[in-house]
This record gives C-alpha cells, structure tokens and sequence, in this order.
C-alpha cells in the first residue's frame, strides 16, 4: 500500500470514528451522504461559476474552495466507506479502463463526454 492510499485509509478511519462517536452513522445513510456530496460538489462550483476560465484567484477565493473541496472529499470517503467501497482501487482500476477506452493516439487534444474512441 503506498502513502496516498494509506492516508486515504487513515482519512476513512478517522471519519467513521468522528461520526460514530456522535451517533451520526444513524444519518450517514449512502442517499444521505450521496446528497451531501453533491450539495458541497456544488458550492465548489458557486465559486466558480462566471469566472473567467483563466482568471486568477484570489487567496481567499482559493481557501474557500479548499474548504469546500475538502467537504466533497469528506462525503465521498464517508460515501464510499458506508457502500464498502475501496476508493483507491476503484480509482486505479477506473484509470486503467479510460487508459483502453481513450487511447492517446486517437484522443490527444479531444474533448468528448461519453465517447469512447476504441474500434
């Protein structure tokens, strides 16, 4: 196991320890947790929403997005804890899937949601 997956094993402990010790599992329902998920998924937005695609931001701008990338993050780990999903090797394998679908050759520079570009 290497040190990112091992602190994203540290980060699912810790959290379901915080939630336990408050009698929150009770609420930390996947469809709850999924919704809370994208509620903070859409205040990272908010804050970008009508910027400038190149525009700078300021530092306060940028730790108000941290706080809120930090939420998203909390609610996938709680999520994907309370589905018994191991989110590391789902991302591995998932990158190793778009790797075949989306080969470099054939998609370098090319933008297209949903298509998959293999024979």
């Amino acid at each position: 196991m290497d040190d990112s997956t091992d602190e994203l094993q540290r980060l699912r402990r810790r959290l379901a320890e915080f939630a336990r010790v408050r009698d929150w599992e009770q609420f930390h329902t996947p469809k709850n947790l999924a919704m809370a998920l994208i509620a903070e998924a859409a205040e990272v937005v908010e804050h970008l929403q009508w910027k400038e695609a190149e525009a700078e931001l300021a530092p306060a701008e940028r730790e108000a997005i941290a706080e809120e990338l930090a939420d998203v993050l909390i609610y996938l780990v709680r999520l994907a804890d309370r589905l018994e999903v191991d989110l590391a090797r789902a991302a591995w394998a998932k990158i190793e899937r778009n790797e075949s679908r989306f080969p470099v050759d054939r998609v370098r520079g090319r933008a297209g949601r949903g298509v998959d570009f293999t024979d």
